[in-house]
């Protein structure tokens, strides 16, 4: 079972984790990718990840953006679990060339 981060471990959280915002609820970040194509691939490496960490982001895409929220559900908030999933988002988006 995950824990609950506090309002103050979710913004110490963020805060090293670039272009993801929210609060004790749930966390998001909108990438642009560079066209189409490249945004579905990001999709498609998250989606990989998701299942390694047993754990799914909710995900939008519309054209070139795709938004990203993570929140633990049956916890009913953010978990280390979220933060550790954007992290690695962040990591897929840069190696796809997403801003």
């Amino acid at each position: 079972m995950a824990t609950l981060l506090s309002a103050s471990d979710v913004a110490t959280a963020l805060r090293s984790t670039p272009g993801w915002t929210g609060d004790t609820q749930e966390i998001a970040r909108t990438v642009k990718a560079p066209e189409f194509l490249t945004g579905i691939r990001l999709v498609d490496a998250v989606a990989d990840a998701a299942e390694q960490a047993d754990h799914h982001p909710d995900i939008d895409i519309r054209w070139r953006s795709v938004t990203f929220r993570l929140a633990t559900h049956s916890e009913g908030g953010v978990t280390r679990n979220d933060i550790e999933l954007a992290q690695r988002i962040n990591e897929l988006a840069e190696q796809h060339a997403c801003s």
